[in-house]
């Protein structure tokens, strides 16, 4: 029954919107390239982009309810030349006039519920609960992914091996690793991430930027959750439990390399020998062993450390510390 009201309200949604767009449009409107649609053309072009609408809040009542009969009624299929169509209306959305105008900032928005969305950011409000925990969202789309960490529920299926995943840009960030791409290049130095936010957070290292300041004492940090972890110091905050032992930890990583102590989990694998390590850093370390690598340079002589420890011990001798 949910599925078919669901239908009926957004097929309602989709005749009055559609309507105000063509109205609102009477003459034509001018494409990326400059083009004139024709008002004929613009009512299609229209239709198929609220359509694509309808289908995205079908999809998000899925995720959310799951229901089987809705999941079967909701499905549509979209061909790839309407996608197209979609997207050049989606282009047209950039030459509507920006009427809606924030009160707090200087930006403006065609539509009012992205005002709406955006005003949110300077309210703090965050109108959608998780009926499962305390934490609220100012986006539905937030709430959806969050609730994933209640059901478990992972969606989004690797092609190349059977790994699943609870967000789509978790799945992108994992393809990478089997594609070995990396498409945000550092402008100063050669280094390639696949994460913008690790370029950003890369970026830093040049400028040697620390905003972040602890007010218990004289440290700062780069990134804001650098200082956070750093506060837990402060105040003995632990929010990461192990559920077979009462071991707490500051931050989640430390929780996962812990918890292998107890399931003897080794997923970092050497490709040259048969011996495997729990944590990223002790591969890299072991692999040193294959390829004589040695990183580490006394700057008092020309001997070099495969590990940074033995540099130090060594630079000892030059200063009998």
């Amino acid at each position: 029954m949910h599925g078919l009201w669901l239908r009926k309200t957004m097929n309602q949604y989709v005749n009055v919107e559609m309507k105000k767009e063509i109205e609102s449009n009477e003459e034509s409107v001018l494409s990326k390239k400059g083009e004139v649609l024709a008002k004929e053309e613009l009512e299609f072009h229209e239709k198929l982009s609220l359509r694509q609408n309808y289908d995205t809040l079908v999809k998000e009542e899925i995720e959310v309810f799951e229901e089987p009969v809705l999941k079967q009624d909701a499905e549509i299929q979209i061909k790839e030349e309407t996608r197209v169509h979609v997207k050049k209306i989606h282009q047209m959305t950039h030459f509507r006039e920006k009427t809606f105008q924030c009160d707090n900032c200087e930006k403006a928005f065609s539509d009012k519920s992205n005002l709406i969305r955006h005003q949110r950011t300077h309210t703090g409000e965050k109108p959608y609960q998780c009926k499962q925990c305390d934490k609220s969202f100012s986006h539905k789309f937030s709430l959806i992914k969050h609730q994933r960490t209640h059901t478990g529920k992972k969606p989004y299926q690797c092609k190349q091996c059977d790994k699943f995943f609870s967000r789509k840009g978790n799945l992108t960030q994992h393809q990478m690793t089997h594609t070995g791409e990396k498409p945000y290049q550092c402008k100063q130095c050669d280094k390639v991430f696949t994460q913008k936010c690790n370029l950003i957070i890369h970026q830093i290292t040049h400028t040697k930027e620390k905003p972040y300041q602890c007010n218990q004492c004289d440290k700062s940090f780069s990134r804001n959750r650098g200082l956070i972890l750093h506060q837990r110091t402060h105040t003995g905050e632990k929010p990461y439990q192990c559920n077979q032992c009462d071991m707490g930890f500051i931050q989640k990583n430390s929780l996962i390399l812990h918890q292998r102590t107890h399931t003897g989990e080794k997923p970092y694998q050497c490709n040259q020998c048969d011996k495997s390590f729990s944590q990223k850093c002790s591969l890299i370390l072991h692999q040193r062993t294959h390829t004589g690598e040695k990183p580490y340079q006394c700057n008092q002589c020309d001997n070099s450390f495969s590990r940074n420890s033995i540099l130090i011990l060594h630079q000892r001798t030059h200063t009998g510390e």
